[in-house]
């Protein structure tokens, strides 16, 4: 028996893993108590790796579409259908025809995040899109124009915070999100323990709300409104103690203004006095953090309403301070350890624009609303191809049946994923990868946001099936195509030429560890190929200066301890100062004010929510995971389920669809509101997903209009959005 460790690649809690298996063979999947990180903690879709690995319905070949049937095919055959079809029509219509989605399990994937550059820089396409504009970019957009890095997103310090405010979050279930840090439950119970205090505002009594002292009712989508009455009254109480460094802090006063507890109250549903109390705790508590997540960006006012978190941060001294919200210094670097300490030329977005509808180009992306408009609207610069990877936007865009229907008419759609799932089936070519037990792993993202500075490099614990590529090959063989090199391109030259130019980078950096030594000296010394060497630079360059070799001879992983005040040498606006009111945000304030009279009346407001033993769309395959009682149910209050004479399934309709399911009344949602998983409806012909569709729910995402977008941001609204409920 060999026991490997491991980070759990599953989700953003990073827990350690202990992956005991024989002769190649998988045998048990258990916590690893020695974990710097998790220290024995692990939730079961940790477990479910050894189902994920040993899935027989996962993709080990390349498959190739023919009339609607996949067969099964050789990577030279693949990757040559692939060019025969994609550059005469890059040559025909230009390279914006082929667009990419990037999928939500990227970011756990070193080689992605190492080698995908390349092969979006071959395309050269404008078309990008990912799952992150159905997500988090409204709080990564915030952090950039306030700090000057998306990646400077502030974390709530949780190991040692007196008062945690938390709103739209639901970090028992998620294991946390923009917050790297397992045991959720644990490190809450914590808080409590030692005599603090956890609030939980949120239209459902969740797994998380249940744990806390305090959980407070909020309308969907009015949870600016609730910061914007806070940072009045912390204000007119004379209760700010702002934190230095800070440029528009008499802005940002004059903008609250309006926006008093008795209006706020009227709009949110939560009493003036519960306002006033909550500034009160807040600002007087002796360390304290405000954290939000997926209710406060998928909404419509995603951008503002995180710039206004990290509002309330900053003006109650709490930004930055041991027990407050900090910044993480991850050990692999980032933008905010790179360049000139305290300054840098800050963020630019907007830089390009959607071809049918003019939405901004945001870090390099267009928002995934757009996809299908993109593709079924004809004119210059249609797309006529899609390249997905780790993806499933069939199931995660709004209007995704729009979508569906506009996969059907691409000249050529290429998918680099395990699974045939309701957008793969679309594909012309499915690329298949490697399990996540047969690859090497490194949180090269996810620990730029943790609770804690830690490191982990995890190697393959299992060899990969012979002949089977490494995803970051199968990027440069793409990226090879697109730029002309043909499909037998020398990948191995082409990751040579990626290592010597982040090396000659290195070397060039007057500021970095490196600067001035010989290039090809520097390259002897990294590991010999691959996302390791990239990694081994990285770490090198990183602020601690390890060396690739040195973690690996920790499995368990290495920690530095709590985070530390960064300020102001984090920052990298051109100023060298917090922006604390970006024109941007502040010009958003205008259509929030008008939100303070809008009434719902009487209308039931759609949300959704989140599952421990699920993972967007690609976790339902596996026993395991999808046993017990039905998960994809409509919560629906009493009251409403009376008044609307619900049964024991219902209708919800909006104008771009309907779905029907199982009703589960319960007094844990808002009278008023409703509740619907995302990431099901499976079953469909074409798929191969067996345990999946004979649990397949329903896809909640047909209900949400593609319209409707944050215009700060363009991320996609998918909470808030008004229903019709009736019985089925």
């Amino acid at each position: 028996m060999t026991v490997s460790f491991r980070t759990c690649p599953l989700c953003e809690a990073t827990c350690g893993l202990a992956i005991e298996h024989d002769d190649g063979a998988v045998v048990k999947v258990r916590a690893d108590a020695q974990d710097v990180f998790s220290r024995g903690f692990m939730c079961p879709k940790g477990v479910a790796l050894k189902a994920l690995h040993e899935d027989p319905d996962r993709v080990h070949v390349p498959l190739i579409n023919e009339h609607g049937t996949f067969r099964e095919a050789s990577y030279d055959e693949a990757f040559g259908l692939i060019a025969q079809r994609l550059v005469p029509l890059i040559d025909r219509h230009g390279r914006d025809a082929c667009a990419v989605y990037l999928g939500n399990p990227s970011v756990h994937n070193l080689g992605f995040l190492t080698h995908i550059r390349a092969m979006l820089h071959a395309l050269g396409s404008r078309n990008v899109f990912s799952g992150s504009t159905l997500d988090q970019y409204p709080k990564q957009l915030s952090s950039a124009l306030m700090f000057g890095s998306h990646l400077s997103v502030p974390v709530p310090d949780l190991d040692r915070t007196d008062f945690l405010l938390m709103l739209g979050a639901n970090p028992a279930a998620s294991n946390g999100s923009l917050m790297t840090a397992p045991n959720m439950r644990g490190r809450l119970r914590a808080i409590r323990e030692r005599g603090g205090k956890v609030v939980v505002i949120d239209p459902r009594r969740t797994r998380t709300a249940a744990d806390a002292d305090e959980h407070l009712f909020i309308r969907p989508g009015t949870d600016p409104l609730l910061l914007m009455g806070l940072v009045n009254t912390i204000f007119a109480d004379g209760l700010e103690q702002p934190v230095e460094h800070l440029n528009g802090l008499e802005q940002v006063r004059d903008l609250s203004l309006e926006f008093n507890p008795e209006r706020v109250a009227r709009a949110t549903g939560i009493e003036a006095q519960t306002i006033r109390r909550l500034a009160r705790e807040l600002a007087t508590a002796p360390s304290a953090a405000v954290y939000g997540r997926l209710g406060t960006t998928a909404q419509p006012f995603g951008a503002v309403c995180s710039w206004l978190i990290d509002v309330l941060n900053a003006i109650t001294g709490n930004l930055d301070q041991p027990g407050g919200a900090m910044f993480a210094t991850p050990v692999a670097g980032a933008p905010n350890t790179r360049g000139e300490p305290g300054r840098g030329s800050g963020v630019a977005v907007g830089r390009w624009h959607s071809r049918v509808r003019g939405l901004g180009e945001i870090f390099g992306e267009l928002p995934a609303a757009c996809m299908a408009e993109e593709i079924d609207t004809p004119g210059p610069g249609q797309v006529r191809a899609l390249i997905t990877i780790a993806g499933n936007p069939a199931r995660s865009v709004p209007n995704s049946g729009r979508l569906e229907a506009a996969l059907e008419s691409l000249e050529l759609m290429v998918s680099i994923d395990p699974y045939i799932n309701e957008t793969t089936r679309h594909a012309d070519v499915i690329i298949p990868v490697p399990s996540p037990l047969e690859r090497s792993h490194y949180d090269v993202m996810l620990y730029a946001w943790a609770v804690r500075n830690v490191a982990n490099y995890s190697p393959p614990a299992l060899p990969k099936p012979d002949g089977m590529l490494d995803e970051w090959q199968i990027y440069l063989r793409v990226g090879a195509i697109a730029a002309g090199h043909g499909a037998d391109a020398d990948i191995d030259a082409l990751d040579s030429a990626i290592a010597a130019g982040a090396v000659a980078k290195a070397v060039a950096d007057s500021r970095g560890p490196l600067h001035g030594r010989d290039p090809d000296e520097v390259l002897g010394e990294l590991a010999p190929r691959g996302p390791e060497r990239l990694l081994d630079l990285a770490l090198r360059t990183g602020p601690r200066r390890l060396t690739l070799a040195a973690l690996e001879a920790q499995p368990h992983g290495l920690d530095f301890g709590p985070l530390v005040p960064r300020l102001p040498e984090v920052l990298r606006t051109p100023s060298g100062m917090i922006e604390l009111a970006p024109g941007m945000l502040t010009a958003d304030v205008e259509r929030l004010r008008a939100a303070l009279d809008a009434h719902q009346n009487g209308t039931m407001v759609l949300i959704g929510r989140r599952d421990l033993r699920s993972n967007n769309s690609w976790m339902h395959n596996f026993e395991l995971l999808v046993s017990g009682p039905e998960r994809c149910t409509v919560l629906v209050h009493p009251d409403d389920a009376e008044r609307l004479g619900l049964g024991p399934r219902a209708k919800v309709s909006t104008a771009t669809g309907s779905i029907e399911l199982p009703v589960q009344v319960t007094d844990e949602i808002m009278p008023g509101v409703v509740s619907i998983p995302h990431g099901w409806g499976h079953g469909d012909p074409g798929t191969a997903l067996r345990i999946a569709a004979q649990h397949p729910g329903v896809n909640s995402n047909v209900l949400a209009d593609d319209q409707l977008v944050d215009p700060v941001s363009g991320n996609a609204v998918l909470n808030g959005i008004p229903v019709e409920l009736g019985p089925a």
